[in-house]
């Protein structure tokens, strides 16, 4: 919530009374299209959409994935015809900005990698009131990266495309203080 939440509607707690003690999964999402689609890149749909109107299905459109996929289009030089939230039309979004490719789609580019300065992904982390003691906050991270290392999580891992680790408090930190200003970015791009 530390990025999501202030981008739709929830006000950011000032002064904030949590602290990270970690993060452990970033979820995958992709942009799809049709099979019988004339395009099959990033690059040729910018083409194909400079002359047809290609029409993409989302999430909603004030949540990071959709603001991704159109500030990847307005990089590539192309905007969408029309889009609405919900539905499977040209393109069904979800766009990972992170850094590693999915699994599941390893030959497939993420968006951080066609455009470094739209790196932006969705994470889960931990977060403990300020005050939680010291020994507390330990006993937590232990039973969280024995979760994250653990067979079971790995498996999700495999079926999903997941990408399951464990980072550190400092690490999630400086990851939400850089999703914070890609985020920024993105937003004043799409105003």
């Amino acid at each position: 919530m530390p990025v999501i939440g202030p981008n739709i509607g929830i006000p950011e707690l000032s002064p904030n009374p949590f602290e990270p003690l970690g993060s452990f999964l970033t979820y995958p999402f992709v942009i799809v299209s049709g099979g019988n689609s004339p395009y099959s890149t990033m690059d040729e749909l910018a083409t194909y959409a400079q002359d047809n109107d290609v029409v993409l299905g989302h999430f909603g459109a004030p949540l990071i994935p959709t603001k991704v996929t159109f500030a990847l289009a307005q990089q590539k030089g192309f905007s969408y015809a029309a889009d609405a939230a919900f539905d499977m039309l040209d393109c069904n979004t979800l766009a990972s900005g992170a850094g590693e490719r999915s699994s599941l789609t390893p030959d497939t580019p993420t968006v951080g990698e066609l455009d470094p300065s739209l790196t932006l992904a969705l994470w889960n982390g931990l977060f403990v009131h300020k005050d939680t003691p010291a020994d507390v906050r330990e006993k937590i991270i232990a039973v969280a990266e024995e979760t994250m290392a653990s067979e079971r999580a790995q498996q999700f891992a495999a079926e999903t495309g997941a990408l399951v680790y464990w980072q550190n408090a400092a690490d999630t930190q400086a990851q939400i203080e850089a999703d914070t200003a890609a985020l920024a970015k993105i937003n004043a791009m799409l105003e």
